[in-house]
């Protein structure tokens, strides 16, 4: 199966613009939900799963708005913009329902789609971000590491928090780093990233969760309908592990699969187990 960028690359035009994504693979739908962070996209999040996860699924790479491959989507935040275009993408193919992988904000973006729109997915499988921190210092390292680049861009602030998504440093590549840099100083991903990272964006949400009288999205986790298996590094320094307690506690069908010597990035440190996990958690 040939599965490279260029193979799988597909777009799609929208009501709001146009979502481009992957595609591979045939049977069940499964979309794939990247996350936040410096230079991120679906493709370097999900690219080395993509064959993998392919031989058993019909798999869609999403491309959140605003992180430099689909079109943006000016005015709302960068979470709920991607959860709405989650249900644009799905409208637009013609996916009544289908399981959902998310990492990090992902995670979080497939498990508000699932509160919003219960039967647009099947399963859910999320890898660390979903909950809230219980016992760790908020904001953790991997967010104030985030913070800090946002509000001065450096290649150094960019190594720095590399290094934080990952145990053991040697994924850490030269190419890995120019790669990422090169995508985190162009104008619309730097933007979303300063929208959700940085000091004045922090300040004004803060104040926002103040005033508001809408609970927040992981106190109303109790009412996810569809199976969820949490997959968490051990040594999660983005989103540590005691996150996990409330939607293990709240999601009434949900599983906790935890990985030693695995940071943040699960899907990279421990790409065959967490594949193996997934998949045998999505065919059941």
């Amino acid at each position: 199966m040939d599965v490279t960028y260029e193979n799988t690359v597909q777009t799609v035009r929208t009501g709001k613009g146009v979502l481009r994504y992957h595609e591979a693979g045939d049977g069940p739908p499964l979309i794939l939900l990247h996350g936040s962070g410096i230079g991120v996209n679906g493709w370097r999040n999900f690219g080395g799963n993509l064959s993998g996860l392919a031989e058993h699924f019909h798999c869609y790479i999403l491309e959140f708005p605003g992180f430099g491959a689909s079109d943006p989507v000016p005015g709302a935040h960068p979470v709920l913009t991607a959860v709405d275009s989650v249900v644009r993408f799905m409208d637009a193919l013609a996916v009544e329902s289908a399981a959902m992988i998310g990492n990090s904000m992902g995670g979080v973006v497939g498990a508000m789609v699932a509160l919003a729109h219960p039967a647009r997915v099947g399963k859910l499988v999320t890898v660390g971000g979903i909950g809230t921190n219980i016992f760790s210092p908020g904001p953790s390292e991997g967010t104030r590491l985030l913070r800090e680049f946002a509000d001065n861009p450096s290649r150094e602030a960019l190594i720095r928090w590399l290094n934080c998504m990952v145990f053991d440093p040697k994924w850490v590549t030269d190419d890995l780093i120019a790669e990422r840099w090169q995508a985190a100083i162009q104008p619309a991903a730097l933007q979303t990233l300063q929208a959700m990272y940085g000091s004045q964006a922090a300040a004004l949400q803060q104040h926002s969760e103040a005033q508001s009288k809408v609970p927040p999205y992981w106190s109303m986790l109790h009412k996810v309908q569809c199976p969820t298996l949490l997959v968490w590094g051990a040594d999660d320094r983005q989103c540590p592990l005691d996150m996990a307690q409330i939607p293990l506690r709240l999601i009434p069908d949900a599983e906790l699969h935890v990985l030693s010597n695995c940071g943040h990035w699960v899907f990279v440190e421990a790409k065959q187990k967490f594949e193996r996990i997934s998949i045998e958690f999505l065919q059941r």
